[in-house]
Formats: C-alpha cells, structure tokens, sequence
C-alpha cells in the first residue's frame, strides 16, 4: 500500500509539472519563438556558419530591397538599443498591425502580415519570454523607407484565434504555418506582389546568401511539382532536418534548426493542413 501510494503521489506530481508547462506563459513563448516561429533567424546575428556567441536576439539579417533597406532591430531587454522601454502593448501593436509606437509602418519583410492571428493567450506568451532576454546593447542601422508598402493581413490571419479552434488538426496546422509565415518565402512574389488565392506554397523565391542561392520549393498537394506525394514522415524529416525526399540536402534560410524541437503533434498539424493546400503544379 505504501508503495503503491507513493507511486500514485509521483504520478500526480509529473501530471501537475506537466500540465505547468503545458500553462507557463514564459515557457510557451519559449517554444514558439524558438520552433515554428524562427524569431532568431533573423533577428540573431550571423557569423560563418552560426549565430554569433552571446547576441542572441540583439539584431541580425539586412535586406536592401527596392522599397527598403533595413535590419532586423534588437528585441533584447535593453533600454537604450532594444526593447526594455517598450510596454507590452506596444510589443504587441507592431506584432499585429506593423506600427511602431511613434505610428512608422515597419517593412513587411517582418511577417506581422501572418501575427494577426495569434492568440491573445500565445501573445502574451511571446512578450513573456522577451522579457526574459538579457538585455544586450547593440545599435543595428536605421531603417531607410523608400516607399510605403500597405500591411494587408495574409488571408484567414486577419484576428485572432482562439483556443477552441485548436482542437481541430487542419485548423491547428494552419495556426501553425501561418505564424510560422510559412507562406511568406513559399508564395512567389509577382509584379503586384504575392497573390495567395492564385499562387499560394507555389514556390519560387530566391533567397541567395553564403549557403549560394536556394529556391523555395513547392509544398502545395501537388504530386508532380509539390509533396503530395510525400509521405507525412518524409515531410517532416525535410521541415526538421533539411533532406528533401531523396535524401539530398536542403538549404537554407529554411529553419530547420528551430523546426527540429517542435512536437510531434504540432508537427503532425502543420502537415494535415500542407495536405489541404490546393495543388499547384
């Protein structure tokens, strides 16, 4: 009897720890941030090959496009260089709308186009966590805005989600991918921009840089072009360990890196909505 009720006592205390975890803003935001989200993929600096020791966060990537040249800004703790002096509303305005506190519309390279559907919950999650960041003074260039580009929320992102709908796999999945800005690199860009209703996870995006140039590839239920004809392990072993279907490597910007600590039933969402996805051949 006494061992059978210390057993029971250490199973309640692992189902309690669990289900903590399970409700730790702090931890929640960890994960997302850190997995499907890929924050430090950009806002991390970058020396060959790897992140640069102890500037986690502290600001990272420069594009130098036709509408702007900017980099991504340092979302540290500190006050003078990062975001120590902003509130949480404010952390969570340009999250869902692109505006900075003094009303500038951000360039859209930064997917708050795909934030507006995060839950109030996991947004909250998300400023938690950036509250844990050490704070790390560094100064990143100022923005240049050549033009201004609309924020035009990605389809089917435009509010929030809420819990409930969680519990539907596709529906999750598409939580998933859509904060994840999945989307984002995997639709390709035409001259008036990305049309998701004719072209979405059509593929097709450079992204040069050190690893030379990669394409975004097709990950529409296509069976030819896309993975539809993929099995469901071979699609996760591509988003996790970066090899396509054949084995050969995959390149980056793809966050395969992050992608890799996501759970099993997360990973299991994001592919029953890739399979939902209408071929693009």
């Amino acid at each position: 009897m006494v061992r059978l009720t210390t057993f029971c006592l250490a199973l309640m205390a692992a189902m309690i720890g669990t289900a903590q975890a399970q409700t730790d803003p702090v931890k929640r935001g960890d994960y997302l941030v850190n997995t499907i989200m890929t924050c430090g993929n950009c806002h991390t600096p970058k020396g060959p090959p790897a992140a640069v020791a102890g500037k986690d966060f502290s600001g990272g990537l420069t594009w130098d496009e036709p509408p702007f040249k900017v980099t991504a800004p340092n979302i540290t703790q500190d006050k003078e260089t990062g975001l120590g002096n902003w509130s949480d509303a404010e952390i969570i305005a340009l999250m869902r709308t692109g505006k900075r506190p003094n009303g500038v519309q951000i360039a859209e390279v930064m997917p708050t186009a795909f934030y507006g559907i995060i839950t109030d919950g996991d947004m909250k999650a998300i400023v938690a966590y950036l509250r844990t960041l050490k704070p790390v003074k560094n100064t990143v260039p100022a923005p240049i805005y050549k033009m201004q580009i609309p924020h035009i929320p990605f389809p089917g992102s435009e509010k929030p989600y809420t819990e409930a709908m969680m519990s539907d796999p596709v529906k999750k999945g598409f939580y998933l991918a859509t904060i994840g800005h999945c989307m984002e690199c995997h639709t390709p860009f035409g001259p008036r921009g990305k049309d998701f209703a004719a072209d979405l996870g059509k593929g097709g995006m450079e992204f040069p840089g050190p690893w030379g140039t990669s394409v975004s590839r097709n990950i529409t239920s296509g069976k030819t072009k896309g993975i539809g004809a993929w099995t469901d392990a071979e699609i996760k072993t591509a988003v996790t360990q970066g090899k396509s279907k054949d084995g050969s490597p995959l390149k980056p910007p793809m966050g395969f890196g992050y992608y890799a600590h996501m759970t099993p039933a997360d990973l299991d969402a994001v592919v029953a909505y890739l399979r939902t996805v209408p071929a693009k051949e």
